[in-house]
């Protein structure tokens, strides 16, 4: 059955503690593999109402992994292994602009990259495709993550850039005051290449920021701290879970058919005579549809 003729099933990927208290029914906790390696964490399933949901720990239980060391591509497999549909990114961020304030949530729709090293495609030599990235984030499922912050209680704003930068250290001022002239609103470390794998792995995707400081670019105070993002993050976590339960009750009954997708329809470069059998193995969760 395509995904498109079924309902809809929400994949989550947050804070290790997201799914705990959010009243999940039916909840499970599963071990899924990846031909990509480990991803983060078990994932943990269940539904809110009648939407069935798929929550991952993005740096794993008690937050062990850094940025860098996320594997993207297993995770995004794995939430793909599973069945969602659409994909909600919850991340904290850092504010570039004085109206985005410590504790209102930004529903990016445009990223830049500042990442390096990442693995950044499933695709490469031996079966090559380039996917429209244009439009990064999904415009129907961030939307509906804005409505459902603001039914949380939230101070929403329904657009952003978000650079992505590599962290694990926050931005100097230099960089900061860079990242607003060119035109960045918020910043974080995780984004991409989060986005660039949901967009190859067809799955719409939305990222809900929740902003804990004001970065660097304030030359009057004290730049960013993590005792500071990280009591924002605690004193936001439960508005998250309202806005996920939020989430569930807005989605209509039945999924309308995404262009995203068929993000891969006439994205792959690489002759069938000519692709890798293994890579095409590997890749039978994330791109069997157009692959055969």
């Amino acid at each position: 059955m395509d995904k498109a003729e079924r309902g809809w099933h929400i994949g989550v990927i947050g804070g290790s503690g997201l799914a705990d208290g959010i009243g999940l029914e039916q909840a499970q906790e599963i071990t899924v593999s990846s031909p990509f390696g480990e991803p983060s964490a078990a994932v943990v399933q269940g539904r809110i109402g009648a939407v069935r949901f798929t929550f991952l720990a993005r740096h794993g239980a008690g937050h062990r992994l850094s940025p860098a060391s996320v594997n993207f591509r297993a995770n995004i497999d794995v939430l793909k292994r599973c069945g969602v549909t659409d994909l909600l990114a919850l991340s904290a961020i850092g504010s570039l602009r004085e109206e985005m304030a410590p504790g209102h949530f930004v529903a990016v729709d445009q990223l830049i990259d500042r990442t390096h090293g990442r693995a950044g495609s499933f695709f490469g030599e031996g079966l090559v495709a380039h996917v429209s990235l244009a439009d990064p984030t999904c415009p129907r499922l961030s939307a509906l993550a804005a409505t459902a912050a603001r039914g949380a209680g939230a101070t929403v704003h329904d657009a952003g850039c978000y650079v992505a930068i590599e962290g694990p250290q926050f931005s100097t001022r230099a960089e900061s005051r860079m990242y607003r002239a060119w035109g960045a609103d918020v910043i974080g470390m995780t984004a991409m290449p989060e986005a660039r794998l949901a967009r190859e792995a067809e799955l719409p995707y939305a990222i809900l920021g929740m902003v804990t400081d004001y970065d660097a670019w304030r030359e009057s105070e004290a730049g960013v701290e993590a005792a500071e993002v990280f009591a924002v993050m605690r004193a936001n976590a439960e508005r998250a879970r309202a806005a996920v339960r939020e989430l569930a009750a807005l989605l209509p009954p039945e999924r309308e058919p995404s262009p995203i997708d068929t993000a891969l329809e006439h994205a792959l470069a690489t002759a069938p005579a000519q692709r890798d059998p293994q890579l095409v193995a590997k890749l039978a969760a994330v791109a069997g549809r157009v692959l055969g």
